[in-house]
């Protein structure tokens, strides 16, 4: 145990080898270290002499500078740590009260019985540990609170979110959010350009929360976009991410991914499921249907799975809208889910709105839906608008 510094103030002048006797083997074992000061005055000189003093055991009724006084200047400090018990004589409460309404911690009566004073010297000090323990825990969370900040401007950094992210493009345009649950989260989108015709989309959701998805999230992406951008087809670019993926997992985590190439000459879109919710083809005429589920499973999980893909037709007009499953599980205070149906009767009525408007939309009919309830999962969503 660290030794706990106290400083007696006290005007009688046998007070210093009184104490000195009556603790002398708490002094010994290093339990105790006394500071002694005459008047108020002097123990503000020692208080600078000695910042690391925890307990100021005081007399009221001294020259120069009383207790009370000394009570005020301490409290001046706003040193939570450093904690004031008086001493004055039985007869004197109106003084004891003013001082324990003035912020002192405790008081004892003289003639002083040392036992009860070194019950009242330990109650204090395990209330100022008490402090200092939870002053630590504080500093470590803001501590970590700050790395979280750094964390997810990381996070957001790797996303792409400038947009018009083509703006030289009229065949298509495109807009994308995610909302993270907790500051940084483990869904995450992409989009790019393989060559001047083909535009790549992912969406994906990693199946934890917090830093450790966060991270898992930023290896997935990086590994996803690596490929991709070599021109693999989508079920090469999932067979190859997903034995990397299996060969580096140590938490037993995994991903769900979507993964499309649009053909912005023709409209033909070829895409790989890798266990993820399937998107959404928005029709200028107001029909919503999903794109058709392969049945795949998710990456990270199965190293000698082979993934397969299919290609569909996006016509004039057409969006594509993708999403994670922090949209239709979204809840509200009762405890009901957003669900595919609400999805569907909101995406019929942005039949022919820009992709901006599309996730905007959406945001806020969530938002009105889990009015009052706390976000429980990420919210990711990426929408593409063909018109060639």
């Amino acid at each position: 145990m660290d030794t706990v510094k106290i400083m007696i103030v006290d005007d009688e002048a046998d007070m210093e080898l009184l104490m000195r006797q009556k603790f002398r083997s708490q002094l010994r074992e290093k339990k105790y270290e006394f500071v002694f000061a005459l008047n108020g005055l002097e123990a503000l000189t020692k208080l600078i002499e000695h910042p690391d003093i925890s307990i100021i055991l005081s007399d009221i009724n001294m020259p120069e500078m009383d207790g009370l006084t000394l009570l005020a200047k301490v409290n001046e400090l706003k040193n939570p740590a450093l904690k004031t018990v008086i001493v004055s004589a039985y007869g004197d409460m109106d003084n004891i009260r003013t001082a324990m309404n003035r912020g002192a911690f405790d008081f004892i009566t003289k003639p002083i019985n040392f036992e009860d004073l070194e019950i009242t010297i330990n109650k204090t000090i395990e209330h100022i540990n008490i402090l200092q323990k939870a002053y630590r825990e504080h500093e470590q969370l803001v501590a970590i609170q700050h790395d979280l900040s750094i964390a997810r401007e990381i996070q957001q950094s790797i996303l792409p979110k400038v947009f018009p992210a083509f703006p030289g493009r009229k065949d298509f345009d495109l807009f994308a959010s995610m909302k993270a649950a907790k500051v940084v989260g483990g869904d995450f989108y992409d989009f790019f350009l393989i060559d001047d015709d083909h535009l790549g989309l992912v969406i994906a959701d990693v199946s934890d929360k917090g830093i450790p998805a966060a991270i898992y999230m930023a290896v997935s992406r990086t590994i996803i976009r690596a490929a991709a951008i070599k021109g693999m087809s989508t079920e090469e670019c999932m067979d190859y991410s997903n034995q990397l993926l299996c060969k580096e997992n140590i938490n037993n985590m995994f991903v769900t991914v979507f993964y499309g190439i649009l053909d912005t000459r023709t409209g033909s879109f070829r895409y790989s499921n890798a266990g993820h919710n399937p998107p959404y083809i928005i029709s200028p005429d107001g029909k919503v249907k999903n794109v058709e589920i392969l049945g795949d499973i998710v990456l990270g999980v199965l190293d000698n799975v082979h993934f397969r893909s299919k290609t569909i037709a996006i016509e004039p007009g057409d969006a594509l809208y993708l999403y994670t499953d922090g949209v239709t599980e979204a809840m509200n205070i009762n405890n009901e889910l957003y669900s595919e149906q609400r999805l569907d009767e909101t995406l019929k009525t942005l039949n022919t709105a820009p992709p901006d408007e599309i996730i905007r939309t959406v945001t806020e009919n969530l938002a009105t839906f889990t009015s009052g309830a706390q976000q429980s999962d990420d919210i990711t969503m990426l929408a593409v608008r063909y018109h060639p």
